[in-house]
């Protein structure tokens, strides 16, 4: 039986995807081990999958100055006399990097001891882990064409949910839509503070007769959120998650949202309109290039933080609620950049190299 092993931790726009390709795996009769951190998102999803599941010690140093990087190396050689170890228990044909710091002890011990290393980048400008072990990995794969940081790659984009995939087309949802406006709005698992703050008198400044917004707010700010709402007389639906994000993406007419590089897949494998509004502080400014890729594509409307507050984009958003013909359009070109095949994609490339070493 093949043997894989996956390298990934911390957040979800790492362990989401990787769960997607673990399950492709799986269905493949692939034997699989996950290597992450023991506080990471991680360590609770992985074992509910019935993933193998180890840990190593380690964490990010950015930004924590000349102690932090005379921790490096011997943060570096703990975490890959860990892996070692773990390698040897598990025997894995190959491994794969999907991003977070378990990535870095884990790729280069595994190129140390034989093994063939496959990377994939989620964002189009490549983490400093990916940018390194891409110049020992066999293949890197990318959540968008040409990352920034690496030199040649294989872009088969970022894996989803294939119920996101499967909602009606744009032309379906949308050719019918009467006066009423449903805008859907992501924060991300924290909540995105500018949403929480500003949204709701923001849009009641849009006039609309008939408007409902699904907020997304992360889990301090519901109650207060839903209350703004309800005093400026907007519909809402405002939870800290969404259990179903094909369900939301099928429901709303537009979404405004950050460019983290997986809430971009979700909306172009949906077919979904939307306004993007960059976080500022993404390391390498990473969220603002992803955005850039939609709007080259004419897929998405980009305003950065700084401008969200003027409430310009209003204009904008208000003149694609009340143009069906011009939100298919957008919608139309988003659904035409999406990868819903991604996760088989990089599950097939993982058993060739995996078959072709072991």
């Amino acid at each position: 039986m093949t043997r894989m092993m996956i390298l990934a931790g911390g957040t979800g726009g790492h362990v989401m995807p990787a769960l997607a390709v673990a399950e492709e795996l799986a269905g493949q009769q692939v034997e699989l081990s996950w290597v992450g951190s023991a506080g990471g998102l991680e360590s609770r999803l992985v074992p509910l999958a019935g993933i193998a599941y180890d840990t190593v010690s380690i964490q990010g140093l950015r930004g924590r100055g000349v102690i932090g990087l005379l921790k490096l190396p011997f943060m570096m050689a703990r975490a890959m006399l860990q892996v070692f170890r773990i390698i040897r228990k598990r025997k894995p044909d190959a491994i794969i990097g999907m991003g977070g710091f378990v990535s870095g002890p884990g790729g280069l011990m595994g190129v140390v001891m034989g093994l063939p290393l496959l990377l994939h980048e989620q964002n189009s400008v490549a983490g400093w882990t990916n940018k390194f072990l891409a110049r020992v990995a066999k293949v890197v794969m990318s959540g968008f064409p040409s990352p920034q940081g690496i030199d040649q790659s294989v872009w088969t984009g970022n894996p989803v949910r294939s119920s996101i995939s499967e909602i009606p087309k744009p032309a379906e949802r949308l050719s019918g839509i009467s006066s009423l406006s449903r805008i859907l709005v992501i924060g991300g698992s924290q909540g995105a503070v500018v949403f929480n703050t500003d949204l709701p008198e923001l849009l009641g400044r849009l006039g609309l007769d008939s408007l409902q917004v699904w907020h997304q707010c992360g889990q301090q700010d519901a109650a207060r959120i839903t209350a703004e709402y309800e005093r400026l007389g907007i519909e809402c639906r405002v939870a800290p998650f969404i259990d179903d994000m094909a369900d939301a993406y099928a429901w709303s007419h537009i979404v405004i949202c950050r460019a983290g590089a997986m809430t971009i897949a979700e909306i172009c494998c949906a077919g979904v309109a939307a306004i993007l509004v960059p976080y500022p502080y993404a390391v390498d400014d990473h969220q603002a290039v992803n955005a850039e890729f939609l709007v080259r594509n004419q897929a998405g409307l980009v305003f950065r933080e700084q401008e969200w507050h003027k409430g310009d984009w209003l204009t904008d958003l208000k003149r694609l609620l009340e143009n069906p013909d011009e939100l298919i359009e957008i919608a139309s070109a988003a659904r035409a950049l999406g990868k819903p095949e991604a996760s088989r994609s990089v599950a097939k490339t993982c058993m060739e190299v995996a078959c072709a070493s072991s």
